[in-house]
């Protein structure tokens, strides 16, 4: 495997670095490309790419943040062009409307890859236009063969717009993913949290998807601005600095669902993900410290291969780089620290992250306010 990766500044770009050697642009696999909505959506990004790497698929969104090793970069838009030695990759793309069964859509979504060979999905959807719990509902409904991880658009902290770029112009309603096929490759992959639980354990008495009505038979509003006290002056935003752990059962994983708006005349809370009545839910709080070690957790699950070029693809939350403002590089140093320089990292920050747990690879989750990982060897 060989990388170069750039970066894009007042509409020109520059190269980080590079091991690619003249006669390998033409065999380059994959490019990733993350960038500020506003840049990123411009059409000529996409040629510009098109036109250095000629036969590569070209993937990427908006984001809230752009990831070059082990930074958030300054830049607007970064680049990472992959060329495998015997790898290669394969895409599926759909584009839905407001009306389309998003399960019924993301079955085709994998089902539309070739099944022979094929090691890995990542996989890149809206961040605002589609609900992040029905995308992966369908594809745990089909997917039998192989994990799966990726993420939703950001747009910043705007929650205005999101594009996705499936090897043409950027477009929004579209999920691409990606797959990787080859015995060569080693995939891999890990997610974190590092948040902490306060307040009183409760349960979900009311909700439809990923609205929140009740708590507790209380109004979901009332009881979540009890909670934040002078925070809640600045709901919805605030939300993101205090997200809800939810879970089945005391014996079933918890995932995290983040605030995204609220409803003062319902008295109702909407998340980025599902609320399924019944679910024991409880409040969470930032902790700056757990929040930088659940990163480093997240590496620590990734078996080192060999010492030969990787990639590492991160996807984080962008309630993640709110709150730890000025420290979000910590996350990523602690990263690059325990995977070594061997693995270079790209990726971006989301709307939602998807990651199964490590103990039920072919089961994907939506996470929220989670740090996730894909290293990607090639033997």
């Amino acid at each position: 495997m060989k990388l170069e990766n750039l970066t894009y500044n007042n509409e020109n770009w520059s190269l980080v670095n590079s091991e690619l050697q003249s006669d390998d642009y033409s065999k380059v696999n994959i490019v990733f490309l993350f960038g500020d909505t506003d840049i990123i959506k411009d059409e000529k990004i996409y040629s510009e790419m098109l036109t250095r790497y000629s036969n590569a698929k070209i993937v990427g969104c908006s984001s809230s943040g752009n990831i070059m090793n082990s930074q958030v970069s300054k830049y607007p838009v970064v680049a990472t062009a992959v060329c495998f030695d015997s790898a290669w990759i394969e895409l599926s793309t759909i584009n839905f409307s407001d009306n389309d069964n998003i399960e019924k859509l993301s079955e085709d979504l994998i089902n539309n890859l070739p099944k022979d060979n094929l090691k890995h999905i990542f996989l890149i959807s809206d961040g605002l236009l589609i609900n992040g719990s029905k995308l992966v509902n369908g594809i745990n409904k089909i997917n039998k063969f192989t994990p799966i991880t990726g993420g939703m658009a950001g747009d910043g902290a705007r929650f205005l717009e999101t594009f996705v770029i499936a090897n043409n112009f950027p477009s929004k309603r579209t999920i691409v993913a990606v797959g990787f096929y080859g015995d060569s490759l080693n995939i891999q992959s890990g997610c974190f949290a590092g948040w902490s639980e306060f307040g009183a354990q409760r349960i979900i008495t009311k909700s439809k998807g990923n609205v929140l009505f009740e708590i507790d038979n209380q109004p979901a509003l009332n009881l979540y601005k009890k909670y934040l006290g002078e925070h809640s002056s600045n709901l919805p935003n605030s939300g993101l600095r205090f997200p809800l752990n939810i879970k089945e059962n005391e014996h079933s994983h918890e995932v995290i669902r983040t605030l995204l708006g609220i409803n003062e005349e319902e008295k109702s809370i909407t998340f980025a993900g599902d609320v399924p009545e019944g679910y024991i839910a409880r409040l969470m709080k930032p902790d700056i410290d757990e929040l930088i070690n659940g990163a480093g957790k997240a590496a620590e699950v990734i078996n080192k291969i060999n010492d030969k070029t990787a990639l590492g693809l991160i996807v984080s939350c962008v309630g993640r780089k709110i709150v730890m403002n000025q420290l979000i590089d910590d996350e990523l140093e602690i990263i690059q620290e325990v995977l070594g320089d061997s693995v270079h990292l790209t990726g971006f920050y989301s709307y939602g992250e998807i990651a199964p747990f490590q103990d039920d690879l072919l089961n994907c989750q939506l996470h929220n306010q989670t740090i996730t990982l894909t290293t990607i060897y090639e033997s």
